[in-house]
């Protein structure tokens, strides 16, 4: 699959240009630069965390996916959260409430996790969460957000907290945006990209990858319409098929070989942006990096799963710490039994061998 990439070293190295960008333009935007220029710091102090601990036998993972809620005010064709349920309209019940995520933050913090992404569900309807993210000021939170709830008071919250970036979630141009996610709604994130750059404040933008729109996310056009916005991160995830109709869409052999090239294009012609491809930087890191390889999932409930498209959980938070958590029968098994290294046709292996999974969860039991 080409050359090996250390994703956190590739990450570390992409918030120093961040933050060397940042520094170029201290006299207009020092309270950002001086927040860069710590974080980075934190950064090199949770990976000596890490280290130590992988030497004391405890694998620590930089990356933690937090889903907040399971409410969300959209309902976007194909969503994967909706198809697996951990999305709903109802109102939600024994949600982990802002205390509890604060707890989890506390010993990831502890344990030298890094970047914390936020998602949901919407995860700006848990306004009392995100509070209680930005007080960590040394894990980044990456906000999954539609970009629809950003209001003015948000926009305060994330002056204050320059630890939190949100991450607008878009499909490419208004047509290909509108007609997944609803009218109107690609106007909406882009007003709120440019009250963002108005504002100095950090912010990204991912795109869901499939056949129809690969072209045109990865055109020298589009990537100049986010940097001219100041964007400084985009985050390419696979299109993840969640019933038959939908697998024409997702990306095959052929796609995602040429998205990998093109990456690697663009993060040469963008330094100043960070660029992360899910699951392709994956396999370039030696296979699926989920059940705590390079990453976990919180759901909203406060089970641990391998990741958001493997949604079985053996252990909760609630009952115990986050380190024990990362101990997890099931983890354990994906991890030893090869299956997160496994060959596999479409962009997700836990999905593609969700029977495999769940004879696993169900040895867990």
């Amino acid at each position: 699959m080409g050359e090996t990439m250390n994703i956190q070293e590739y990450l570390t190295g992409s918030v120093e240009n961040i933050m060397k960008s940042a520094a170029r333009v201290a006299l207009t935007n020092p309270v950002q630069s001086i927040f860069m220029a710590r974080f980075a710091l934190a950064v090199r102090a949770a990976s000596e965390k890490r280290l130590n601990l992988e030497k004391a036998g405890e694998h620590v993972p930089a990356f933690l996916i937090a889903s907040i809620t399971s409410r969300c005010n959209l309902h976007c064709a194909g969503c994967y959260a909706r198809a697996v349920h951990s999305c709903e309209d109802k109102e939600p019940v024994m949600q982990l409430s802002a205390e509890e995520w604060d707890h989890i933050f506390e010993d990831a913090e502890e344990m030298g996790i890094s970047f914390i992404l936020l998602a949901g569900g919407e995860p700006m309807m848990r306004r009392d969460v995100i509070e209680k993210a930005g007080s960590r000021q040394r894990i980044m939170f990456p906000i999954f957000t539609n970009g629809t709830l950003v209001d003015d008071t948000y926009i305060k919250t994330l002056k204050k907290s320059r630890n939190l970036v949100p991450i607008f979630s878009i499909e490419g141009k208004q047509k290909q945006t509108d007609s997944r996610r609803g009218e109107g709604v690609y106007g909406r994130v882009f007003d709120a990209m440019d009250e963002m750059q108005q504002e100095k404040l950090l912010f990204g933008a991912s795109v869901t990858v499939t056949k129809d729109n690969l072209r045109e996310i990865t055109s020298d056009v589009f990537i100049k319409s986010l940097e001219e916005r100041d964007c400084k991160a985009l985050f390419f995830v696979e299109f993840v098929p969640m019933s038959p109709e939908l697998e024409s869409l997702a990306p095959e052999d052929k796609e995602r070989e040429y998205l990998i090239q093109r990456i690697k294009e663009i993060r040469n012609q963008h330094p100043n942006m960070l660029f992360l491809s899910f699951p392709g930087d994956e396999k370039s890191s030696g296979g699926c990096i989920a059940a705590g390889r390079g990453f976990f999932h919180i759901n909203s409930h406060g089970g641990a799963e391998p990741c958001p498209f493997s949604p079985y959980s053996d252990v909760n938070v609630r009952d115990t710490s986050l380190k024990e958590a990362l101990q997890s029968g099931l983890f354990a098994i994906l991890r030893d039994s090869g299956t997160l290294t496994e060959d596999h046709a479409g962009g997700c292996v836990l999905y593609e061998k969700r029977d495999k999974v769940e004879s696993y969860f169900a040895a867990t039991k």
